[in-house]
């Protein structure tokens, strides 16, 4: 688990400083990790099924699916976990090439840390030695009393970490792009693994013994086979040009948000609700402006009457609205209640006009009362005396 942290961490570091977008690795690491440690226990299982399987396995089947006791094959973990690093990356639609260059060194490193878990399992360890750093092993996991082993897992260790900073320098003297330096990594691990194999001892393929074809194990040919591979990748790709995609481009800052329509504001700004209480204020403003419903009544029954004649009975605050003014009223007509401003400034004007114009003024008068009478009268006994006064003036 702490090789996986520092893979991820170290590989975050190189995706974002190729351009990538933070966190990426960390998104592609999951399905990675778990591809991962499928296919390696998957490699395991198949390799050494004598040991789970068969007359002579020394554990029930089940037990193969306990991973914690060990045996996890990285040829089966790093194949199937960049299927799930394939999977990530087609979905994001990024450069495979680019994500595997940039995790390469972590992997190693990875590597590097894991194989201690071997120590503490006493396990995978090499053949006997006299050297001073050779390992004793427990007999309950396979040693004899008084002899030395090769420490196998601490020569893989040391040289997975010096090939992870081999593939460090290696990219930024080089510039290997376009999976060059996934292909080294490839190439130098199975260097390694080669001739350490050849010291280790564990049964691989079997129950007591190695399985070995021509005299070499089955991961020295494994290696043999990964490391032409790798070599033929990267001298066929020397001369590989062309852009590989890192970071997907984003929205400029003067393109509109795709959440919204254009010209539409956007929530919580206050501009939607301030242009509807403005839309509300130009309403009412307008609908003050028009007459009463029952002004509107008594011009219907009345269609003689001029335009500007309000109806009798009428509040001060429509003919305000119409554009009248109350104080320009000089007669005691306007005192009236109910009179109308407009009304009272026609009788103003009829006083000391010449006869024909009295005339005139008595007819309009007696519309006056025809349209209060025919209202129903609703303006009361002092509203019927005053319109009186108003047909007999003095």
């Amino acid at each position: 688990m702490l090789g996986v942290i520092v893979a991820v961490w170290l590989s975050e570091r190189r995706w974002r400083a190729r351009g990538g977008q933070a966190g990426t690795i960390v998104d592609i690491a999951v399905p990675a990790v778990i591809f991962g440690l499928i296919g390696g226990r998957l490699y395991h299982v198949i390799t050494d099924w004598q040991t789970y399987f068969g007359s002579r396995a020394i554990k029930e089947p089940y037990q193969a699916l306990f991973i914690w006791e060990g045996g996890l094959g990285i040829w089966g973990a790093v194949s199937l976990g960049a299927l799930g690093v394939w999977l990530a990356v087609r979905k994001r639609g990024l450069s495979m090439s680019a994500v595997a260059d940039t995790v390469a060194p972590g992997i190693a490193f990875a590597q590097g840390i894991g194989r201690w878990g071997n120590w503490f399992n006493q396990e995978l360890y090499g053949s006997p030695t006299t050297l001073p750093w050779g390992l004793e092993i427990d007999v309950e996991h396979g040693g004899e009393p008084g002899v030395l082993y090769h420490p196998t897992f601490l020569y893989e260790s040391l040289w997975d970490v010096a090939l992870g900073f081999l593939l460090i320098f290696a990219g930024r003297r080089f510039a290997l792009h376009h999976g060059r330096l996934f292909a080294l990594y490839v190439a130098g691990y199975t260097l390694g693994r080669f001739w350490i194999e050849g010291l280790r001892i564990d049964p691989v393929g079997g129950v007591d013994h190695a399985v070995e074809f021509l005299g070499l194990r089955i991961n020295q040919w494994t290696s043999i086979v990964l490391f032409v591979l790798a070599l033929v990748y990267f001298f066929a790709t020397r001369n590989k040009t062309g852009e590989e995609i890192v970071a997907l481009p984003e929205s400029g800052p003067d393109e509109p948000d795709p959440a919204h329509g254009a010209g539409q504001a956007d929530p919580g700004t206050g501009e939607s609700s301030s242009t509807t209480t403005d839309s509300s204020s130009t309403t009412t403003e307008g609908s003050s402006g028009e007459p009463p419903s029952g002004a509107s009544s008594a011009d219907e029954a009345d269609g003689d009457k001029p335009s500007g004649t309000d109806k009798p009975g009428a509040e001060a605050s429509a003919s305000d609205a119409s554009g009248s003014d109350a104080s320009a009223s000089d007669t005691s007509v306007s005192d009236a209640p109910g009179s109308s401003a407009a009304g009272a400034s026609g009788a103003s004007a009829s006083v000391g006009a010449d006869p024909a114009a009295s005339g005139s003024s008595a007819q309009g008068d007696d519309v006056v009362s025809a349209a209060a009478q025919e209202e129903g009268e609703q303006a009361g006994p002092v509203e019927a005396e005053t319109v009186t006064k108003e047909k007999n003036p003095r």
